[in-house]
Order: structure tokens, then C-alpha cells, then sequence
């Protein structure tokens, strides 16, 4: 701001008329005001911290400041989730999404019956983190890092009846934090490193009433060492306040607690709630796939529509391993050490449409292991040391008889005279060649006519030659092979 030279009071011409009493008071008074105007003047012009001039605060932004204290941080917008529709009920779909709270609700084209937020990085559920979505029936917060369920989380979800809570930091949980749904029916809680103390025992009691029996299953203690690795659907409720001493067991406790805890020389079989990933959306999903894997696990649920168990070292698949998985529609079994398949493996694969077997160690399939498999539409067997002798025909011919099904991969790796040739190509030069040898009998129309020969009718002969002799119907020919 620049100043004009201040001009001489003494010398106005509208002051030297006045005496000289006067003038000088007059001076002195305009003095004074001078020095008062410039002394605001310099207060306005103060600098700030940054040279500059510091802002005033005007009302407004006082207002949003105090707002914004009193609301505490905020929740992210929904709008950074997917919304799909599937059987008529809507999925919020907010998986990988790198959310560390629960996103806001919004106005959707209807109310959300399904909230996925798995795998991503939640670490405290609040009170009335679901404000919003009071119609959900299952929400996914599996594989975030949740450490924390305040009591008030779930409420309002009165009609959930699936909550997936596995593979978080859990180590403690009450009972109080599940009052909200009444209908909750699933609970999932494994892997999870929960502390079997006495705050647990609300919790445990809960889980162990015999109406809750999908609650909690195979969920198991972290600690205490005496009780690490018990289940919480089985460990006595009375356990959880007993104290460890250097000496012994707690003195309150007449019975030692180590010595029914002691860890069992037999190995269970891997549970397959446990040991996979479960995902609601689009359709319900379980993936097994790199969980270091031998065998098939057990308890697959029966509503499971596609299962992923590539990538693990399972040798062998055995009868009745997917019996109650009724609704399988795609089966991934591709990267293992699968070297056998007995006959009633597949056993209740009825809707069963995807069959990937690729990346394996098959030499063939035996009779009857594909029987069960109506519907299949797509089969994978790629890179597996098919050998071409007899053994290998019924895979040829039961796609034969299934001309729908789409397949590749079935090539010959052995002997070395077929080695590249495809099956189909060897068993076709095979039973071309067989018929020269033949000893034709007149009384066997079906010896004597060259149009049968590589027909749907041999192929069937073929499947009955391969077919147990007890389980044979009343053959109509016959087809002997000289060779």
C-alpha cells in the first residue's frame, strides 16, 4: 500500500485565520486521528506465516469446520460398489475394493437382499455400521482384518441369515453382538486367532446350543496354549477361566486340563468349509485351488454351484467324494497328481456341466467313472500321459455315444509308435485293422457285414466287452477279436 506525502497542517490556509490557541488544538486533534487511521491500517495489513495476508474467517466456514467435528470421519460412498441382480434379488457388490469402513447405503433400484465385502481391509466394525441395509439376508466380511465387533454392529439386521466372518484377526467376540439377528441361521468364524478366555464364554455357550448347529463349526482356540486347536462348538465352557500356573493346573480346578487336551497322532480329514473360500456371488463358489490339498476334503456344502480345487496335490479321487454336492454345476480339478479315478467317484454329478481334469497324471479313465455325468457339455484333458492301448478306448467311445460334450486335449504321450496321434485317430486305425483278422461265421449276420464296422453299434460291443460280466444285458451280437 503506498502513502501520499502527508501535507503541513500548520501551513493550510484554513488554519491560519484561526488564533493561535486554536491552531494548535486543532493540529494536536488531527494529529491524533492521523496516527489512529494508520494504526488500523497496519493491524488490517498483518502478514501471515506465508508472507501473505490472513485470511478472515467468515461464518460459513466456522459452521462446516464445527459440522465436520461433530460428524467424525466419513464412510465411503457406495457408489464405489457394483449393483447386480440375480434370481431376482439384488447384490451389492463391493469385493476388492480396498475399503477400510462400511460404505454408506444409498437409494438403489430396490432394497439389497446380499452386501459383499470380501477381501478387503476392514479392521473395526462400529455401532450401527449397516444403518441402511436393514433387508439383508447375508453379508460377506470375509478375508478383510477386522479385529474389533462393537456391540451395536449388526443392528438392524433383523433378517440376516448368513454372516461370513472367517479369515479375519478375530480373538474375541460376545454374545451381545449377535442378539440383532434373530434369524441368523450361518455363522461363519474359522481362521480366525480367537482367545479362549473367560470373555469368550457367553460366545461359546451360544454357539453350543443345539438349535444353533450352523453357527460357528470349525472355529478353534488360539490360545491358551492348553487349549489351542479345541474347537468352540466343543470345548467345556468351564475351561475358558482356567488359569495356567508354573506349577499346575488352576487350584480351583480339581481336574488337570492339559490331559484331555493332549493332541491326537491321527490327522483328520481337511473340511471343506474350513480349508476353502466360500463367495455368495453371482452364484455360491467355493475355491480350494493352492491349499496344499491330498485329498478331496469333506462337507461340501450341497448348494455349492462351482468348485475350484486346481493347484493342490490330490493323487487320487475316490468313491462318493462329491456325493452331497448335488448342485455342482463346474468342477476345476486341473494341476494336480491325479493319477486314479474309481467308478463311483463322480457318483451324483447329475447337473454337473464343466469337468476340467487338465494338468494332471491320467493314463486313462476307467469304465463307468463318466456314467453319472448326463449333462455334461464342456470336458478338459490336456496335458496328461494318455496311453493309447485298450484301456484308453472307453474314453473315446463314451464321447462317441455323448457327441454334445466339447473336449481337448486327449492325445496320445504313449507307446512311442502313436506318441502325437490323437485317441480318436488310434482307435479308429484299431478297429480298422482288427476286422482283417476276423473268422467270419455265416451264422453271425453281423460278422459278415463290412457296413457295421466302425459304427455306433462296435462302439457299443466295445463298451460291453469293457463292462463287468455281472452288470452285461442279453447280448444281441457278438464281436471277436483274432488280433
Amino acid at each position: 500500500m503506498r502513502f501520499r506525502q502527508p501535507f503541513s497542517l500548520v501551513s493550510s490556509p484554513s488554519l491560519k485565520t484561526f488564533p493561535p490557541e486554536l491552531r494548535m488544538r486543532a493540529t494536536s486533534s488531527l494529529l491524533i486521528g492521523s496516527l489512529l487511521l494508520l494504526l488500523l491500517a497496519s493491524v488490517e495489513m498483518r502478514p501471515g506465516k506465508d508472507k501473505g495476508l490472513t485470511p478472515k474467517p467468515t461464518w460459513d466456514r466456522m459452521r462446516g469446520i464445527r459440522r465436520h467435528s461433530r460428524s467424525g470421519p466419513s464412510r465411503p460412498a457406495a457408489g464405489d460398489c457394483s449393483e447386480l441382480t440375480e434370481s431376482g434379488d439384488l447384490f451389492i457388490d463391493c469385493q476388492d475394493r480396498r475399503l477400510t469402513s462400511i460404505p454408506t447405503s444409498q437409494t438403489w433400484s430396490k432394497k439389497p437382499k446380499h452386501l459383499l465385502l470380501a477381501r478387503n481391509k476392514i479392521k473395526v466394525l462400529r455401532e450401527d455400521a449397516f444403518s441402511g441395509f436393514e433387508s439383508l439376508t447375508s453379508l460377506d466380511l470375509q478375508q478383510n482384518q477386522i479385529s474389533l465387533v462393537v456391540e451395536g454392529a449388526f443392528q438392524g439386521l433383523t433378517r440376516l441369515k448368513t454372516l461370513l466372518l472367517q479369515h479375519n484377526r478375530l480373538a474375541t467376540l460376545s454374545e451381545e453382538a449377535l442378539i440383532p439377528m434373530p434369524n441368523l441361521r450361518y455363522l461363519r468364524l474359522h481362521d480366525n486367532p480367537w482367545s479362549c478366555v473367560c470373555t469368550m464364554d457367553s460366545l461359546v455357550r451360544t454357539l453350543q446350543v443345539p438349535s444353533n448347529r450352523n453357527l460357528g463349526n470349525h472355529a478353534r482356540c488360539a490360545g491358551p496354549t492348553w487349549l489351542k486347536g479345541m474347537k468352540l462348538k466343543q470345548i467345556d465352557p468351564k475351561l475358558l477361566c482356567v488359569e495356567a500356573f508354573p506349577g499346575g493346573p488352576h487350584p480351583d480346578n480339581q481336574t488337570d486340563p492339559m490331559k484331555p487336551l493332549e493332541p491326537s497322532p491321527i490327522r483328520t480329514k481337511p473340511d471343506a468349509t474350513a480349508s476353502c473360500h466360500t463367495y455368495l456371488f453371482p452364484q455360491i463358489r467355493m475355491d480350494c485351488s493352492k491349499r496344499g490339498l491330498t485329498e478331496v476334503p469333506t462337507g461340501i456344502p450341497e448348494d455349492v454351484v462351482h468348485m475350484d480345487l486346481s493347484h493342490n496335490s490330490i493323487r487320487h479321487l475316490k468313491a462318493r467324494n462329491f456325493q452331497g454336492a448335488r448342485a455342482l454345476r463346474t468342477l476345476n480339478i486341473s494341476h494336480n497328481n491325479l493319477e486314479h479315478i474309481d467308478k463311483a467317484s463322480l457318483f451324483g454329478l447329475l447337473h454337473l456341466l464343466e469337468l476340467d481334469l487338465s494338468n494332471n497324471s491320467l493314463h486313462f479313465v476307467h469304465y463307468g467313472v463318466l456314467e453319472d455325468l448326463y449333462f455334461l457339455s464342456q470336458l478338459k484333458l490336456a496335458d496328461n500321459p494318455w496311453v493309447c492301448n485298450y484301456s484308453i478306448h472307453y474314453m473315446v467311445y463314451w464321447l462317441q455315444l455323448h457327441s454334445k460334450v466339447r473336449h481337448s486335449g486327449l492325445w496320445c504321450q504313449s507307446p512311442p509308435e502313436h506318441t502325437g496321434q490323437s485317441v480318436a485317430e488310434y482307435v479308429y486305425s484299431y478297429n480298422k485293422e482288427c476286422p482283417k483278422d476276423r473268422q467270419h461265421s455265416p451264422s453271425d449276420p453281423d460278422q459278415t457285414d463290412p457296413e457295421l464296422w466302425n459304427t455306433p453299434m462296435e462302439a457299443q460291443g466295445e463298451l460291453e466287452e469293457l463292462e463287468p460280466g455281472h452288470l452285461r444285458g442279453p447280448q444281441k451280437y457278438q464281436i471277436f477279436r483274432l488280433s
